[in-house]
């Protein structure tokens, strides 16, 4: 079955039976958001899935394009979700945004990346002479793509990480979906990292633990939908560039709290 979408859940539930191979899903509601965790748990159901072991936490939010406020529930259930995903003793941190920003609906990582609030250069001078809490070491970084750099993803992040040495990599990228309903509204996290364009057919080198010797985290939003009528064309909503904003927006301010749990979400706002 040619299944294109980046979405676990989606395939999970396209593929018969798969929860007896290797596959589990874990349902919640909290509020108006739906919280389901598709854990692939042996070689079979990776076999299955056509993804690596681990964990993929779908999140159905009320619509971007919908929806303009930061500082809600929203923001409480992604700032959770990383946290929980990130290992308890990592302090420093690469994000990387992933994408084209010249391209509406690929622009999601790089407009994230620009919304990190990035203190591995502060040291000790921002503590001393600005008084903030303790923060976090957090260097981020926008990738460009290929066709403009190049340079392989997966190289440009392997080389920073050999630069840097990050505790863990948070990539955001936009997605593909195989569900219209699931565009503008959906929000994926997992600890498995990424292959950069598999859900629209263009593999690139993987961006995970075994590429880059550290946990890597991929978050990211469904901004296309492939076409079934015809398999050579994605389509994308009307309301693209509002949900993007917005996307990027609530992923950057969850990432950000939970990295610097010592400062509040006001305070990212005010400096972003």
């Amino acid at each position: 079955m040619n299944i294109r979408t980046d979405i676990a859940l989606e395939r999970q539930e396209l593929i018969a039976d798969s929860n007896k191979k290797g596959v589990k899903v874990e349902k919640q509601k909290q509020g108006k958001v739906e919280i389901v965790t598709v854990n692939i748990i042996s070689p079979e159901g990776e076999k299955i899935m056509e993804k690596p072991m681990g964990k993929y936490i779908t999140v159905d939010l009320p619509e971007f394009s919908h929806e303009s406020e930061l500082l809600d529930s929203r923001l409480d259930i992604l700032t959770k979700i990383i946290k929980d995903l990130v290992p308890k003793e990592a302090k420093t941190f690469l994000i990387a945004g992933l994408g084209n920003e010249n391209i509406t609906p690929d622009a999601l990582g790089p407009l994230c990346a620009k919304k990190i609030f990035s203190t591995r250069h502060f040291e000790n001078f921002a503590q001393i002479q600005q008084h903030l809490p303790k923060l976090n070491p957090v260097a981020s970084i926008s990738t460009g793509v290929l066709g403009q750099t190049g340079i392989e993803t997966a190289e440009y992040i392997s080389g920073i990480v050999k630069l840097i040495n990050p505790d863990v990599v948070i990539i955001v990228d936009a997605l593909a979906s195989s569900k219209i309903s699931s565009l503008g509204k959906t929000v994926q996290l997992s600890n498995t990292g990424i292959t950069p364009g598999s859900g629209v057919g263009n593999f690139r080198k993987a961006i995970d633990k075994s590429s880059l010797g550290v946990p890597v985290i991929s978050i990211g939003v469904p901004t296309v939908v492939d076409l079934e009528e015809d398999n050579t064309m994605f389509v994308t909503p009307k309301e693209i560039d509002t949900i993007i904003s917005r996307a990027a927006g609530l992923l950057s301010l969850s990432i950000n709290c939970a990295l610097q749990p010592n400062l509040e979400a006001e305070m990212f706002l005010a400096l972003s």
